[in-house]
């Protein structure tokens, strides 16, 4: 339930501002639907829907919309890691190995091809980093995306997560472990540590640790028929997921004008959740689910009175862990001045270098649909936005975030 704004100092009149902004994306033909929520101090202070979560069937967006959140998944698993690391189950520094004894023998590969040993074994840190030296299979820039493309790590649904990364280990690392940062699959990797660590499978471990206790009703690995009527049509480019889909394909000149409805269901599909189980992507979830993981992130780890996480456990993964050799970290090619990256997630760094509001130590994450969060401990704010646009390349979410922060005023 909405509260008054002023009560935790914030303007309505001023939060009212992100109405036009958002409509205007769907007016203009942009997105079809669009979903925003706002927290401080813990309460709602906006709450909105725009558009429709599927035009061609007049559907209006509502609150209970579910959406493919992509790497939205990726904090969720992370902490999911963590949990296992406060029981003791493993340290950051072990090598991945120890846990999955296929990464002793992968190799690194190097000029035309060529094979070296890793200079010192990937560490459980390094594949919540994005540094263990894995890559992406629509990234471009390393020969081994190739491999991943072949292998089609990204679009086989139906390979259980132990058979992805048991043939994951088998492909070359990009780079030696710790020498830089590349987005990558690493985190389903951790996933599969999870699995690995606890004896359970990911989607039971999620719920019985985190969805369960939280009351997110509608995350999953899957949709149930009975929901699949909530379930937002995807729209914008085609399938990032897609076989041997590459950015530099999406987004050739022939095909930057391209804005459609997509079919995603071969790459993301709602009615095998016992298959579909991955930690870089798959989960889907509603913009109230969400809000209430990202609200227990900024609570120290609690919320309604359930404990899921240690607050000194959230501060570790919210530190930045790049050595300052490796800021800013790129993705896509494009740098990101301003951040760091911390265990699953970004962390802000440098407020002016990043170039619009914030603060120091915030942290969150998206996904390639246009789903994105963020959680700032210092203001004490959470904010949550949900479309369904392929690599979009509009930025209402960076709207969202300045027209949140102008409207604090305590």
């Amino acid at each position: 339930m909405t509260t008054a704004a002023e009560v935790v100092g914030m303007s309505a009149s001023r939060l009212n501002r992100i109405n036009p902004v958002m409509q205007g994306y769907v007016d203009r033909g942009r997105l079809s639907g669009i979903n925003v929520r706002i927290n401080r101090h813990g309460e709602t202070v906006f709450d909105a829907q725009y558009g429709n979560r599927d035009a061609e069937a007049g559907l209006p967006m509502t609150a209970d919309t579910i959406f493919r959140i992509y790497s939205m998944t990726k904090p969720i698993v992370s902490t999911a890691l963590m949990l296992l690391l406060e029981e003791g189950k493993f340290r950051l520094t072990d090598p991945v190995a120890v846990y999955i004894p296929a990464f002793a023998a992968t190799k690194v590969m190097g000029p035309g091809g060529t094979l070296v040993d890793q200079a010192r074994p990937m560490q459980v840190r390094d594949v919540l980093s994005h540094t263990a030296g894995l890559t992406y299979d629509f990234l471009p820039d390393f020969e081994s995306g190739e491999l991943y493309r072949k292998s089609r790590l990204m679009n086989d649904p139906k390979r259980t997560l132990e058979s992805l990364i048991d043939e994951l280990a088998t492909i070359p690392l990009a780079f030696q472990p710790g020498t830089r940062w590349h987005y990558s699959v690493g985190i389903d990797v951790a996933a599969r540590l999870v699995e690995v660590i606890s004896g359970q499978p990911l989607g039971t471990f999620l719920q019985d640790r985190m969805f369960g206790p939280l009351g997110m009703t509608d995350t999953a690995f899957g949709v149930p028929a009975a929901k699949l009527s909530r379930l937002a049509a995807m729209y914008g480019h085609p399938d990032l997921c897609a076989q041997d889909q590459t950015l530099l394909k999406i987004f050739a000149p022939e095909s930057m004008g391209v804005y459609a409805r997509h079919d995603v269901s071969d790459t993301y599909p709602t009615d095998i959740p016992d298959l579909f189980v991955r930690g870089g992507h798959g989960l889907f979830s509603t913009i109230g689910d969400y809000t209430r993981f990202a609200q227990m992130l900024c609570n120290g780890g609690e919320l309604d009175g359930e404990r899921i996480v240690g607050r000194k456990t959230l501060e570790l993964m919210h530190s930045n862990h790049l050595p300052a050799a490796l800021l800013p970290y790129e993705l896509a090619g494009l740098p990101n001045p301003g951040w760091g990256f911390g265990l699953g997630s970004r962390v802000m760094m440098n407020v002016a270098e990043h170039g619009g509001l914030g603060s120091v130590g915030e942290y969150g994450w998206a996904g390639a649909a246009k789903t994105y969060f963020w959680v700032d401990p210092q203001e004490d704010l959470v904010g949550v936005f949900m479309t369904q646009c392929m690599v979009g390349i509009e930025l209402p979410e960076q709207d969202l975030r300045s027209l949140a922060y102008q409207a604090i005023i305590d």
